[in-house]
């Protein structure tokens, strides 16, 4: 009789590497300023955490290993002066002809600009090594409040070495009329770019608040980390829009929380269009009775470009409003994660919570993840949530030609009235028309 051959089955345990750590030291914390204890144990946060792996389930689909993060470096003071400036396109008024205020933060330095109106209503915009200064109190009280450095490696590290920022104050019961305006500037390949933002829209306050970040394509990687903490106040309103023009070689992450109160209103517009990579976590906080949220998101992927979005609407309180919808295009091979949830707190009754994402795939080798999801703990409350990946379809295409219209020139007007819902909640034209450029060079692109 032949004998059986013997079947060995090995059991192991797959092992997963992390990417190489950041070449930071406790040394480097910037210091002298009202955060210094903060950063302090947001540097011990961080010494603490590993970098992420896709094990880790936030990165489950996206992969770290290719990040050279030890060879990045935090910018000199005045770097700025021997880098590319900033393009007077980002500069231009977003209404009329001015801004309420414009706030410029550059590689190791920043250029502040106010309306002396708004600064005697008490209205306070300026750069974060600024505020330390002058209002030790009020940033203190603020950072690490809402988005906390226990919340991953990037936000320790942007709690930590965050070089720049932005000090935004609203008083309450002042209305600001025209937007305030800042642009994260960040030219220079191998620079770690780190920013710490803080907004406080007071009780019975309103405003519009425009936050961009973007640099030129270079060709030796680069990084920015950032945190972004809002607080609106009972019966307050903001219309915060955040735009994402990095160059392709930047690697972007990013950790942005809104907390609402009682009554209070948010109406956020993102768009992202930029960077080689882009992890962003960008969560909705309803923390009190009647208050509301609207989230609308636009993003266009094409090359190589992999843009993983993580939204969290919570509603914490009762009669709670959330609106989401984000859509985004894809071409080349590249790649779009969104992963969303809308979590309703135990007696967070009459919550009313919507999501949506709406992907179109525009070529063969691109990929779209839509992974929405709902958590929900109270028994009296309508929530909803929808996700589609598509294809252009073929009969609009087919009307246009028939009328004429060539082939592309038919895919880029479907690709814009795609698009158009969330065009027209963006509030200023001059906003508007640069991503519709950003549009027409994608769709041009092979």
């Amino acid at each position: 009789m032949q004998e059986k051959p013997k079947i060995t089955i090995s059991r192991t345990r797959q092992v997963v590497s992390a990417a190489r750590d950041f070449a930071l030291t406790a040394d480097m914390l910037p210091s002298g300023g009202a955060l210094d204890g903060f950063r302090r144990r947001a540097w011990e946060t961080y010494s603490r955490l590993p970098m992420p792996v896709p094990t880790d389930e936030a990165w489950r689909r996206t992969d770290l290993r290719g990040l050279p993060a030890a060879d990045f470096r935090l910018p000199a003071p005045e770097a700025y002066r021997d880098l590319a400036p900033v393009p007077a396109e980002l500069l231009k008024p977003l209404t009329a002809d001015q801004h309420g205020g414009q706030t410029i933060l550059l590689p190791g330095g920043a250029r502040l600009d106010l309306d002396p109106a708004l600064a005697e209503q008490g209205v306070l915009f300026t750069d974060l090594q600024t505020a330390e200064r002058q209002h030790p109190e009020l940033v203190s009280r603020l950072a690490g409040q809402i988005v906390r450095p226990e919340q991953g490696k990037f936000a320790a590290l942007a709690s930590a070495f965050s070089q720049n920022g932005i000090l935004l104050y609203v008083p309450k019961g002042v209305t600001v009329e025209q937007p305030l305006h800042s642009v994260l500037w960040g030219p220079g390949g191998g620079l770690a770019h780190v920013s710490h933002i803080l907004v406080w829209v007071d009780d019975g306050a309103s405003a519009t608040y425009v936050h961009e970040t973007a640099s030129p394509n270079e060709e030796n990687a680069s990084m920015h980390a950032g945190s972004l903490e809002v607080r609106v106040g009972s019966g307050a309103a903001l219309k915060f829009v955040e735009l994402q023009f990095w160059g392709r070689h930047v690697w972007n992450f990013t950790h942005t929380r809104v907390q609402v109160e009682r009554d209070g209103n948010l109406d956020w517009i993102y768009g992202a269009v930029g960077s080689k990579l882009t992890k962003a976590f960008a969560e909705l906080e309803l923390a009190g009775e009647g208050s509301s949220g609207r989230m609308s998101g636009f993003y266009f992927a094409d090359g190589s470009q992999h843009l993983d979005l993580d939204t969290q609407q919570d509603h914490l309180a009762p009669h709670t409003t959330s609106d989401f919808l984000y859509k985004g295009a894809l071409k080349g091979s590249s790649r779009t994660v969104w992963q969303g949830m809308i979590y309703v707190a135990p007696g967070a009754q009459k919550t009313d919570g919507y999501q949506a994402n709406r992907n179109l795939i525009l070529s063969q080798a691109a990929r779209a993840d839509s992974i929405p999801g709902l958590e929900i703990l109270a028994d009296d409350v309508r929530c909803t949530h929808g996700a589609t990946v598509s294809k252009l379809e073929d009969e609009p295409l087919f009307y246009l030609k028939s009328r004429g219209i060539p082939q592309a020139e038919a895919e880029k007007l479907v690709v814009e009235g795609f698009f158009d819902p969330i065009m027209q909640r963006i509030p200023f034209e001059g906003v508007r028309e640069r991503f519709q450029q950003v549009i027409l060079e994608k769709m041009k692109a092979v």
